[in-house]
């Protein structure tokens, strides 16, 4: 039989160290405290040229650093956009594809586009490893005010669109008065229920913040009622249907009575004035 070797004697279990409870209580404080100090300390830095190019030198190396990861801008995606052009997007954005993507800040980014004309509010996203998510609502222009001696672009909200040059809007409406821009997308609301009709609607004027007197084909004025404009904006519609109402030779229309339409007929051009009879020489008849 062959004789069992003998076993070495276990060794004791160690003992972990433990933390005393005065120690752990004390640990956050001092954690706290370090933060602190650094946090202070680069405070103190940036305050101080020499703090300012060490910063500044270990941030470039940060974004260097995560650039040779794979953390650069490989795809800007854009929603939203129909009137802002791609070049002033890049440009608020101070991004192009190769850029490290941690250098993009989203909110200078959102300022920048958000003090653009057409731009109503802008949201700018960082998708790792490489995307630029934008999203954009954008301003839609309604009618030109006219107001003040000056003509200004505005959308549904009334609000002024900066925008200088106004020639390629030209066939939108005119709305005209102080208060008209804060009533014009209810106005617009109104006449389009009748599409046709409101299709040639060249002007509308602001009659004392109580009605709108409206300008047809450039040429007819309509003066809506101050109580349900919209029921006056349907009989209109309807008459010129049945009646082709709005195709006469007359200069505007009164609807503010609810049973009737009053009719002006348009003046006669200078030079067509009727012809004023002679009186008939007096003398006897033979």
């Amino acid at each position: 039989m062959r004789a069992r070797a003998a076993r070495a004697p276990a060794a004791p279990p160690r003992r972990r160290r433990r933390i005393s409870p005065a120690v752990r209580r004390a640990l956050p404080w001092a954690i706290a405290v370090v933060l602190a100090v650094g946090v202070y300390g680069g405070v103190v830095l940036s305050r101080l040229p020499v703090g300012q190019e060490m910063l500044a030198g270990a941030g470039d190396r940060a974004l260097a650093a995560s650039a040779a990861l794979g953390l650069v801008v490989r795809d800007i995606e854009v929603e939203g956009r129909e009137t802002t052009d791609t070049a002033t997007i890049m440009a608020a954005l101070a991004a192009d594809r190769g850029t490290p993507i941690l250098s993009v800040s989203p909110s200078r980014a959102k300022e920048k586009l958000e003090s653009l004309p057409w731009v109503r509010s802008a949201a700018i996203e960082r998708r790792l490893p490489g995307t630029l998510m934008v999203r954009l609502v954008e301003r839609h222009p309604l009618a030109v005010w006219q107001h003040a001696g000056k003509d200004e672009l505005i959308d549904r909200e009334g609000a002024v669109i900066p925008v200088k040059d106004l020639t390629r809007f030209a066939r939108l409406p005119t709305v005209v008065g102080d208060d008209a821009a804060s009533r014009a997308a209810a106005l617009m609301d109104m006449l389009a229920r009748e599409p046709e009709l409101a299709a040639r609607v060249t002007a509308a004027v602001r009659v004392d913040d109580r009605r709108w007197n409206l300008r047809i084909d450039n040429a007819i004025d309509v003066l809506l009622p101050e109580t349900n404009p919209a029921e006056a904006w349907a009989r209109l519609a309807a008459q010129e249907r049945a009646n082709s109402l709005l195709q006469r030779d007359i200069q505007s229309v009164d609807m503010r009575l609810p049973d009737r339409l009053v009719l002006r007929p348009a003046s006669p051009p200078p030079g067509e004035a009727a012809p004023v009879k002679k009186p008939r020489p007096s003398g006897k008849n033979t």
